[in-house]
């Protein structure tokens, strides 16, 4: 969800205007969205502008920008492609978007997206068939040709949950492509060829999950020696060294998202490293709380903070503000966003400053600032 573009812009506007945010929504869900919407954020004050719609698009849940171009890409279900698709729409001053075009996701359900940081290759991830497919992007930024697509087979322990592969979350780092299956407690790891969009072997490497742990997204340090997946079945965060040459992670310690007394149902969501690396963050729907962790840069282990209200129900997504001074989170079945001041010293969040309706948003995307 990350895009240097976006964020370089952001920063050095940060105290000077409201910053533009996109968000993604479930269009079948109780809020009845239309697509995805467009709305700002006051780190000054912590409080949101109007929500409007910016382009009617059928389950634009995931949002991505290209990391050059002022293009910003979607999954979705279009009337021509139901199990799956993939939409590019342009971004213009307000800011405005308008839809460019689309292709097929090369699977059923797409539920995660990312473009490589050369916005060579459209990465997404299927999640009922457990597709892993890499589109090739022209000069343009618009899809090319399907590199590939691909699953590994397989199941978990979950009865109901891990029957086959469910491909959860798709992330670039360099020339790997790492792929977080819920389904196979696996993550998944792909040598990609940028001129090619394809896989330099036959099958992926993995990194091996605790079993039934079901990991779904994960984020990485800023210095990229180490990377933090969260498990949505066990309610867990595993920290992870990465091999920058071979593309694998390696755990190095585990911990649970919720309170120790807990016993009502709660399933992790979201991860996100702050932009200092000092802390980790990750979102519990049920508990409806955010897991504050401290990160020791040396060795990547994390230690417990702090369990924090989120202010809605089920916090699909969040996001931290380009000043790490603010957490921005959504509600899909509160209908609201939700912006937590965060202490860059302590890492720990405030009370909601401010929270505003949005229709089952599950993304949110801080956009360009236009100059």
């Amino acid at each position: 969800m990350k895009s240097s573009f976006a964020l370089l812009a952001v920063s050095a506007l940060a105290h000077a205007a409201p910053l533009p945010i996109a968000i993604g929504t479930n269009t079948g869900g109780s809020g009845k969205s239309e697509g995805i919407y467009l709305s700002s954020f006051d780190p000054a004050t912590g409080e949101f502008g109007e929500v409007k719609l910016g382009a009617k698009y059928q389950g634009p849940g995931f949002l991505t920008l290209h990391p050059t171009l002022p293009l910003l890409y979607s999954v979705g279900r279009a009337e021509a492609m139901p199990k799956g698709s993939l939409a590019v729409f342009t971004l213009g001053a307000g800011p405005s978007l308008e839809f460019v075009t689309e292709t097929s996701s090369q699977g059923n359900n797409p539920c995660h997206l990312a473009v490589d940081p050369s916005g060579k290759m459209l990465a997404t991830a299927n999640y009922s068939d457990g597709t892993t497919t890499v589109v090739q992007l022209d000069a343009k930024g618009l899809p090319a040709g399907l590199g590939f697509a691909h699953k590994v087979e397989g199941k978990g322990p979950h009865p109901s949950r891990q029957d086959g592969p469910h491909a959860h979350g798709v992330y670039f780092r360099g020339k790997h492509l790492l792929v977080p299956d819920l389904g196979l407690d696996k993550v998944l790891t792909y040598t990609l060829d940028p001129a090619t969009a394809k896989p330099a072997e036959a099958e992926p490497a993995s990194s091996a999950s605790t079993p039934g742990a079901g990991p779904r997204h994960l984020d990485f340090s800023p210095d990229g020696k180490h990377a933090y997946v969260v498990n949505e079945l066990t309610n867990t965060v595993t920290a992870c060294s990465f091999n920058a040459a071979k593309g694998t992670l390696e755990s190095i310690g585990e911990l649970p998202t919720l309170p120790a007394d807990w016993k009502g149902g709660s399933s992790t969501a979201e991860i996100q490293v702050h932009p200092s690396g000092k802390f980790v963050y990750a979102s519990n729907r049920g508990h409806d709380s955010i897991a504050v962790f401290a990160r020791d840069a040396a060795t990547g282990k994390l230690t417990s903070v702090q369990v924090a209200p989120c202010g809605g129900k089920v916090p699909r997504h969040f996001t931290i503000s380009p000043d790490g001074k603010w957490l921005l989170c959504a509600h899909q079945d509160s209908n609201t966003l939700a912006s937590l001041p965060l202490d860059p010293a302590t890492g720990k969040l405030g009370e909601p400053k401010a929270t505003t309706p949005a229709p089952n948003p599950i993304c949110i995307l801080f956009l360009p600032v236009a100059k």
